[in-house]
């Protein structure tokens, strides 16, 4: 693996020498984590280009941090993390909405010896035809917060609410969602963020 270093180097080992700028380091730790990252990101993308550029982008990153980073035994979550955040960047700038940040952590909630999720596009339809249920203040202020990506305030003053009236409508608005999402009631993640905001 390396020119001056034993066989069967550990993880460990690898990220003290990147920390170092072992750009050695560096390109073993690109071999062990890139395909599985690469795999990941196609679950949401399904382009290769849109994930060679994910990955890469993740790789850059952790090389320019990487005298910063605190992790010493393995950098697989941190990786991960950085991906999954590119991701939803990537999928924001072109659908212009947090719902996809929201698919994202349903997908990462199904366990993977079980996993057969909704498509995003059927994900997208199911939280949709849920929130058309709501009544019209519900249904305006979740729709403007998840589909449209305003915040608490700014959907007050488009609406003409108080934002306090907006947190409340919100609030309600969002545990219908998590009942009525039954199967889906794994999308927490989805509830606590939105809640958040």
């Amino acid at each position: 693996m390396f020119n001056n270093t034993p066989s069967g180097i550990s993880e460990a080992e690898l990220i003290a020498l990147l920390k170092q700028g072992s750009e050695e380091a560096f390109r073993s730790l690109y071999e062990m984590y890139a395909r599985r990252l690469y795999a990941f990101c196609m679950e949401y993308t399904y382009s290769r280009e849109d994930t060679e550029e994910i990955v890469q982008d993740a790789f850059v990153w952790l090389w320019r941090n990487r005298s910063s980073i605190r992790q010493e035994t393995t950098i697989k979550n941190l990786l991960f993390l950085r991906v999954r955040h590119f991701l939803i960047n990537a999928w924001r700038a072109k659908q212009n909405t947090p719902l996809f940040e929201d698919y994202v952590d349903y997908i990462n909630l199904i366990p993977a010896e079980s996993r057969d999720p909704l498509e995003y596009e059927d994900f997208k339809d199911k939280v949709v035809s849920i929130i058309d249920q709501l009544p019209k203040t519900q249904s305006e202020v979740v729709r403007m917060s998840r589909l449209q990506g305003f915040k608490n305030k700014e959907i007050a003053e488009k609406l003409r609410l108080s934002e306090q009236t907006v947190k409340n409508a919100l609030s309600l608005g969002l545990k219908y969602l998590k009942e009525k999402l039954g199967t889906f009631g794994m999308l927490v993640l989805f509830i606590m963020f939105c809640v958040s905001k």
